[in-house]
Parts: C-alpha cells; structure tokens; sequence
C-alpha cells in the first residue's frame, strides 16, 4: 500500500533512478555494494512509484539491455522481482519547483523533493540540479 509523502519522512528514504539498478540488479557492478548493504542492513529505505517500475521494466527489455541480461544469465522478470522485494511503492509526488531537462527524470526529482530523499543517479541531467534538489531537501548523489 502506498504511504503518503508526509507519513514518510521520519524514515530516511532513498530514491533510486533506473540507471542504478541496473547496476545493482543487472551488472552487480562494484559502486552498488554499498547501496545494496545499506539497503538490506535497513540503514535506507528504498521508495519508488509505480511509474518508475513500469519505466524499468521497458528498459529491460531494450534491444541493447537484453543480451546483457542473457550475459549475466538472469531474467526481466528476476530484476523486477528483486525491484519488487526492496522497494515500498509510494503515491506519485507532485511536481517540485524545480524542472530536470530530461522529462523522464522528473518523476525520480519528485519523488526525493517530496520526500526529502537521497536520489541515486548517473544522469547528468539530476546530477547538476543538486544545489537546487538540496536546498529543497533533497541529496543527490552518483552512489552511496
């Protein structure tokens, strides 16, 4: 069940945008196991909304994606799985006050604004927005 923005904030929220799982779920990538300790040590709290999901799995079956996923012998439906065993769905947010270039991003800046989060991207386009993310009560950062 979702929880709203305003019942949330007493626990520290992570925000993870689709490039970073990848790297957690797909290519077990290095820079991730910290995430993934901090995730499964319930030091963070990784919330996402429905869209989100739903971007991931279109990504998973991009033509380039899927002979990743058949390299590292594992299935979209295992990712999504995993996706589905960390994350707490949320309500999607109400846009912030401030606007990412990329328009797929946006709902990821919501999200963490929202919900005064640290948002995990490799996305140039949130990475530079950090000042502005910060000074609405959100952190962003390449990975923990």
């Amino acid at each position: 069940m979702p929880v709203s923005a305003a019942s949330a904030t007493a626990r520290s929220f992570v925000v993870v945008d689709t490039n970073i799982v990848l790297d957690l779920f797909v290519f077990s990538d290095p820079a991730s196991m910290t995430l993934q300790e901090r995730l499964d040590g319930k030091a963070l709290q990784w919330i996402a909304t429905s869209a989100m999901r739903n971007e991931l799995e279109r990504v998973l079956a991009y033509p380039q994606i899927m002979p990743r996923l058949a390299f590292y012998r594992i299935t979209a439906a295992t990712v999504l799985q995993r996706f589905d065993d960390y994350v707490q769905l949320v309500e999607i947010a109400p846009k912030a006050s401030v606007t990412c270039k990329d328009a797929d991003d946006q709902k990821f800046i919501d999200l963490a604004v929202a919900h005064q989060a640290l948002l995990l991207s490799k996305d140039k386009a949130v990475l530079c927005m950090a000042r502005r993310l910060q000074a609405l009560g959100a952190n962003t950062q390449k990975a923990v």
